[in-house]
């Protein structure tokens, strides 16, 4: 079986698939070590790993470096955070995704917001259908086989109404042909259930303080959790506060204890 035929299996199991969000090689390798079944680059914590702001900031070519280093890396499934594609065209969106394909990656996530000058903005979700469908339909001209997972911020963005928001965009994502749906800081469980009982196709929802656990989002449905940027995130925060300890004490020992 191949890791795109497991990477599918995986969102039709009644347990939950937790991904494991990664930016390097060696947190892959760790994931891969503590038995998890699938791994995702957080693309936020791989530009901040490279010195860029999230949002497109770092070049494709440089993200697409990392992405097969930590292929070669590791032998489970990969699959890799798109953003809105690094692409300003559909041609162009679909040729970054087949380059992902070819080194081994099993999907992407892409998702319906854009950043302008610093800040995030949902897209038309009509003028968002057709180029999704557009990008659907020439992978499968191109016979390039890929998990689409589309991400759609009504969450994050705090949209008026965003649960009516959410399924509307869900039912035109699925017109497209897409695989699955990543709604992000969605935490409450009538909302997740409403959500998951408005599809066929796998809910994917991220992990934040107020969600419930997993248990609980295994009952209601939710096929897949991952946790974004926060993991890269807390273990720089800590580095941040030993690094602090250690010209504070001038001693090293317990600066590894501590």
């Amino acid at each position: 079986m191949t890791n795109i035929q497991i990477f599918k299996e995986l969102h039709q199991n009644d347990e939950l698939l937790l991904l494991g969000n990664v930016w390097s090689p060696q947190s892959a390798k760790i994931y891969e070590k503590l038995g998890y079944k699938a791994l995702a680059t957080s693309s936020s914590a791989v530009a901040h790993s490279l010195g860029y702001e999230d949002g497109e900031n770092m070049s494709f070519d440089e993200y697409l470096y990392i992405v097969e280093r930590i292929l070669k890396s590791i032998s489970i499934p990969l699959t890799v955070d798109l953003e809105g594609g690094y692409g300003k065209t559909v041609d162009a969106v679909v040729s970054n995704i087949s380059k992902i394909a070819e080194i081994g990656a099993v999907g992407i996530n892409i998702e319906d917001s854009f950043i302008i000058d610093g800040t995030r903005k949902i897209a038309d979700k009509e003028v968002f259908f057709e180029k999704l469908k557009s990008i659907i339909s020439k992978l499968k001209e191109e016979k390039i086989e890929m998990f689409i997972n589309v991400r759609t911020d009504t969450f994050l963005l705090e949209l008026e109404n965003p649960v009516e928001e959410t399924l509307q965009r869900i039912k035109l994502f699925e017109e497209a042909g897409i695989d699955g749906i990543f709604v992000p800081c969605i935490t409450q469980e009538k909302d997740i259930e409403t959500i998951v009982n408005s599809t066929k196709i796998p809910v994917n929802v991220m992990c934040m303080p107020e969600l419930p656990d997993f248990k609980t989002l295994q009952d209601l449905g939710v096929k897949r959790i991952s946790s974004g940027n926060f993991v890269n995130g807390h273990i720089y925060k800590n580095l941040e506060g030993k690094a602090v300890k250690l010209c504070r004490n001038k001693v090293f020992y317990p600066f590894l204890n501590n």
